[in-house]
């Protein structure tokens, strides 16, 4: 193992190291100044009603892995979902995560006060597709999680063969997927899942596929200073990629069921597991709400 892997498994071993007072539902939440919500969600879009517009661009995070892999979590699994004991790296155990939730254009304008109150914690919002849609109810939904006291981030559902990873990238950070160590902040997700629109793979070979990503992950890495987060299934990531991330880039791993089971590639564990898309994708941090706030400071 090479020093600076042997470092970076040190930090996140460190990082997931359980804060013996931090309890979920007991995480502050956000105090003084915070964001407005912003300007007001466009009635159209390119000539269509915002709504319409949405529904006919926005792929939401994991659906095309429901699609394609179904989703069999019930109420049973979803319950087992949030008793399923977290593991840090090298397999020891965790005794606290974090819940949370990721919303999409589909959703509109979120009732955040609601979602606190069921004891969610963080939030992904979906901001940009390749380089040709941003979601109009991003303002919204990342500044009113922010001020309901969550920790936020925004993704990035990626269409690989439409443009290069870096030119995803930048579309992604110019709206909507900066980063700031605030505290507040998660970095930014690249959502790799199966072609909405096509072959599974985008066309791409498996190497071909690692490029497009290595693209991406170099230039959000260059234009914010984190390393994003990677969320994807074990069966797509096997099909479509052969490279090796798991020394930078924190694994999101999407598995409807009441265990996140195997793992891809060379990832030992997950950062973030998506465990249901029903009612709402909910998802699990694996570690204490103290380590969220260290993955958010960077």
């Amino acid at each position: 193992m090479s020093t600076a892997r042997r470092s970076w498994r040190r930090a996140l071993c460190a990082a997931f190291a359980v804060s013996a007072g931090a309890l979920l539902l007991g995480a502050p939440a956000a105090a003084g100044a915070s964001p407005a919500e912003g300007a007001a969600v466009p009635a159209t879009v390119d000539g269509m009603p915002v709504d319409d517009y949405v529904r006919a661009n926005d792929h939401a995070l994991g659906s095309q892995i429901a699609r394609v892999e179904g989703d069999r979590s019930t109420p049973e699994t979803r319950d087992q979902a949030r008793r399923e004991p977290a593991m840090g790296p090298d397999g020891f155990q965790i005794t606290a995560s974090v819940e949370g939730i990721d919303v999409s254009g589909h959703q509109g304008n979120v009732d955040w006060n609601y979602w606190w109150g069921q004891g969610k914690r963080f939030a992904y919002v979906k901001a940009t597709e390749g380089t040709g849609y941003k979601n109009p109810y991003h303002t919204q939904q990342y500044n009113g999680s922010y001020n309901v006291g969550m920790i936020r981030g925004s993704y990035h559902f990626a269409l690989p063969d439409r443009s290069s990873g870096a030119a995803q990238a930048d579309y992604f950070v110019d709206r909507g997927g900066a980063w700031s160590r605030d505290g507040k902040t998660l970095p930014g997700a690249l959502d790799m899942e199966y072609n909405p629109y096509g072959a599974t793979c985008y066309g791409k070979s498996k190497s071909g596929m690692t490029a497009w990503i290595k693209d991406f992950h170099d230039r959000y890495h260059a234009r914010t200073g984190r390393w994003p987060v990677i969320y994807t299934s074990t069966s797509w990531w096997s099909q479509c990629v052969d490279g090796d991330f798991s020394a930078t880039a924190p694994l999101w791993v999407a598995r409807y069921a009441s265990a996140p089971g195997t793992l891809p590639f060379n990832w030992g564990f997950y950062t973030f597991w998506q465990y249901t898309s029903s009612p709402i994708d909910f998802n699990r941090f694996n570690g204490a709400y103290d380590r969220l706030v260290a993955l958010a400071n960077g």
